[in-house]
């Protein structure tokens, strides 16, 4: 303890200096939002250069900025803009001899997105490749750099263009607007689900060449069930080239139609080139298996891992397969079976002996060598603060994009020897220099179950450790996510900070970055030890920390931080004000009505008219007569993930006893709320909420 007082004491003089120093100001809305935003730098083949997508936000409709910059690795040139067209591109690939770059976007006249070209031998236009109806997207050149390989999402029994773009028509010109289904789920986050099928086409890598559609007319398409690995508005097949350019290897689900009552897998499937009978590659009862990787030798073949068991949560690991003659082995070897952390993202060593992984931990992103055979796990750096995502591999080097609750996003080149890592951009240093964004203080403690919990905070523009401070817990949603060491567009803790309050945020149990079995924890125990955590980090920031004021507390929390909010409502009286977003008041009610199911059955024991007390002992509406503290609600009309109905719900239980509230429906939101305008309404209603029952910071 004295250690960890005496470091403390040591940042604090360290960050009063900063603010005597540097003329920096309180984090506003406009910062948060017109930072701008990098996406994943996709290298070139010879290491030298990347390419990454920035987007400049705005508040106006439709007037963000979103283009490609090619970044020098060595760090001899600045970052370089290579398009400047009204819309942004996506899905960038290089060709394997690095001359060109294909992506997705959509320009002049295009009505959906088709695949460009782009020469980087000197000046010149992107050229359009494709012209499909229904577009085109993530495209994949071949290894002789002659084909692209690319996705678009079709009508089902469709042969070829013609026939979808006579469907496409014959639908636009219904005169009834009405969906029909026959499976479940129907609905994904903020979209009614439509019968159009992601398919995977390939054609000459030349303008107007004839696309192949891959999938059409096999048996794989014509399963009821047939998906491809789903994101949070699409889903995506996610292929890539067998080695000698025959095939294309793709990850897909067939059971899709089981999401209701049973585990959705995800398999590897090879299809010709030149198309014909898809082979299923794996098949297995007790994991999943996508996004498939060949090492540059062409003889392994890599995939991320997911088991399938009576576990709420499991780790992700990375599965290898020995890859010859078009075909795999035996197996996977599960090359990260000693690893106690989830894999998030990976790549391999140009000699194939080491695969380099990201993975959340202890409130970080972190950057790790795995042997390829297997083996233990080498952090590249054990002292590294902040959040890496999308690591690649640059020759001997690494490439990420970098960020840290001190400083914005920007792409890094990184040692993989000791982990270091030197800044090749510098898209939002001008603007962080101005803001009083320090590091996150950070501590531990044991809760009640004697696991050790984590914990951020973040403390409030022009700090002067004399002064009291009001407390606000600030609650990750998930719950299998976690508190990062970075800031957050949608919920960020310095901006929270930014009226003058400390922020904590608390990895709970079920968090994840603390190993499998603290992330298991949670199972049969929803709301109520995470709720517990949540309270045990507010009492040990109060006795650690003199600056915090045990008479002002608040807490806000989104999507499970919504649900925790709802449960401190109905089980505390400790805190002076909440502000809950997209969370659910009734465990049953949820589970009946949102687009995904089965995980919750797990979750709480079984379904909700089975034997499990949970249902009723965790849901907080069992507890409306327990509502007391003055709540702001909120909730976007178009979120399916957390229906609107649990909101309306919990509003109810709030008038009916009588409690202060306030309640904001954004009627064109979904689960977030990311319209620029809306978002700074948002955060100004919070704060206004915040100061109405805390007052005005300190």
């Amino acid at each position: 303890m004295c250690r960890f007082q005496a470091a403390l004491s040591i940042i604090l003089c360290m960050f009063s200096a900063n603010v005597v120093v540097a003329d920096v100001r309180p984090v506003s809305h406009e910062d948060v939002w017109l930072m701008q935003r990098l996406g994943t730098p996709v290298v070139s083949p010879n290491g030298r250069y990347a390419i990454v997508d920035v987007t400049e936000p705005s508040y106006e409709k439709d007037a963000a900025v979103s283009d490609l910059w090619l970044i020098d690795i060595d760090g001899r040139q600045q970052p370089r803009r290579l398009t400047a067209t009204t819309e942004g591109e996506s899905a960038v690939d290089w060709s394997p001899d690095g001359r060109r770059i294909a992506f997705s976007t959509k320009r002049g006249d295009d009505e959906v997105k088709q695949i460009y070209v782009l020469n980087m031998d000197g000046p010149g236009e992107a050229v359009r490749l494709t012209s499909l109806s229904t577009g085109a997207d993530t495209p994949k050149w071949s290894p002789d750099a002659r084909r692209i390989a690319f996705e678009s999402r079709v009508y089902p029994g469709a042969v070829d263009d013609a026939a979808n773009a006579a469907e496409k028509e014959a639908r636009e010109e219904r005169k009834v607007n009405v969906s029909s289904y026959e499976i479940f789920p129907i609905r994904q986050w903020d979209r009614w689900r439509d019968d159009l099928q992601t398919h995977l086409f390939v054609q000459d890598a030349q303008p107007g060449a004839v696309a192949r559609d891959l999938l059409a007319g096999t048996d794989l398409v014509k399963a009821l069930g047939f998906g491809g690995v789903e994101s949070k508005s699409e889903d995506s097949l996610s292929a890539v080239w067998t080695p000698d350019g025959s095939a294309l290897v793709f990850s897909a689900t067939a059971n899709l139609d089981d999401a209701a009552h049973a585990s959705v897998k995800h398999n590897l499937y090879q299809v010709a080139a030149s198309g014909g009978a898809v082979q299923q590659l794996t098949d297995s009862d007790e994991w999943s298996c996508f996004n498939a990787q060949f090492s540059d030798d062409g003889k392994t073949l890599y995939c991320l891992i997911e088991p399938d068991n009576e576990f709420v949560y499991n780790l992700t690991g990375i599965g290898r397969f020995e890859w010859s003659g078009g075909s795999i082995g035996a197996g996977p070897d599960l090359i990260t079976e000693s690893f106690d952390r989830s894999v998030t993202g990976m790549d391999i060593s140009p000699r194939g002996r080491t695969v380099y992984v990201t993975a959340h931990d202890a409130g970080r992103s972190r950057l790790f060598a795995v042997p390829a055979r297997g083996g233990k796990a080498r952090l590249l750096d054990a002292d590294s603060r902040g959040v890496y995502s999308g690591a690649q591999v640059a020759g001997r080097r690494l490439v990420a994009k970098w960020e840290s609750s001190a400083v914005p996003a920007e792409v890094v080149r990184i040692n993989p020897s000791n982990g270091s890592h030197q800044a090749l951009s510098r898209f939002n240093a001008q603007r962080a220099a101005e803001l009083d964004r320090p590091e996150y203080l950070e501590f531990w403690f044991e809760n009640a179950g004697g696991r050790r919990v984590h914990s951020w905070l973040t403390l409030p523009p022009g700090f002067d450790e004399s002064k009291k401070y009001p407390l606000v817990l600030l609650i990750h949603g998930g719950p299998f996510s976690n508190s990062l060491d970075a800031d957050h567009v949608r919920w960020s803790p310095h901006l929270l900070a930014s009226p003058g309050y400390v922020v904590l945020q608390t990895d709970y149990t079920g968090s994840v970055g603390y190993g499998e079995a603290f992330s298991r924890a949670i199972q049969g125990t929803p709301l109520k030890d995470p709720g517990d955590d949540l309270l045990q980090a507010a009492d040990e920031a109060i006795s650690r920390y003199a600056f915090i004021d045990a008479e002002r507390q608040a807490a806000a929390g989104a999507s499970y931080g919504g649900h925790l909010v709802n449960w401190l409502q109905a089980t505390t009286s400790r805190f002076d004000a909440l502000v809950g977003h997209a969370g659910l008041v009734d465990l049953e009610g949820q589970y009946s009505s949102s687009d995904v199911i089965y995980h919750r059955e797990i979750m709480n024991g079984g379904p909700a008219w089975g034997n499990s007390g949970v249902w009723k002992e965790q849901s907080p509406a069992s507890y409306a007569d327990e509502f007391s503290t003055p709540i702001l609600l909120t909730i976007g009309e178009k979120d399916y993930r957390v229906p609107v109905n649990q909101t309306i719900a919990a509003w109810s239980y709030v008038h009916r006893m009588q409690v202060p509230g306030r309640l904001l429906v954004f009627h064109d939101a979904n689960h977030w709320i990311m319209e620029g305008e809306e978002a700074r309404y948002y955060w100004q209603e919070v704060h206004d909420w915040l100061a109405k029952h805390l007052g005005d910071g300190d």
